[in-house]
């Protein structure tokens, strides 16, 4: 059974910086696509990246040259930095996980695995 456990969320002022942590427990696959995503108040959830096992990642044109997804595989854990951050950051995050390595866009329901969410609200 995946387990994926968000941390990192709290409360930020405009232009302040967090990172988001997701732990995975588990995970007995070779390949795997990891993704981060937001759901904001009233919003459709949306893609912000991704980072597989070929060490490909990817990130999402609004907060491109914000924010960064790395990994740390002794750890198990998948992190998003986000820096100069914005009112419109205000959102729910959540990682997710796929066996397989990533493929383009990475759409929510591409991912069979979820964490249960760490909020971020930016003001």
């Amino acid at each position: 059974h995946v387990q994926l456990v968000e941390s990192g969320g709290g409360s930020v002022q405009v232009g302040g910086s967090l990172r988001l942590s997701c732990e995975a427990s588990g995970y007995k696959y070779n390949d795997y696509c990891m993704g981060w995503f937001r759901q904001g108040p009233g919003k459709e959830r949306e893609w912000v990246g991704h980072f597989d096992s070929d060490g490909a990642s990817s990130i999402a044109d609004p907060v491109k040259g914000r924010f960064t997804i790395t990994q740390d595989n002794a750890k198990n854990t998948l992190y998003l930095q986000m820096n100069s951050l914005k009112p419109e950051d205000t959102a729910m995050y959540y990682c997710a996980a796929i066996p397989v390595v990533c493929v383009g866009t990475m759409t929510s329901g591409d991912f069979h695995d979820w964490g249960q969410g760490t909020q971020v609200t930016v003001s």
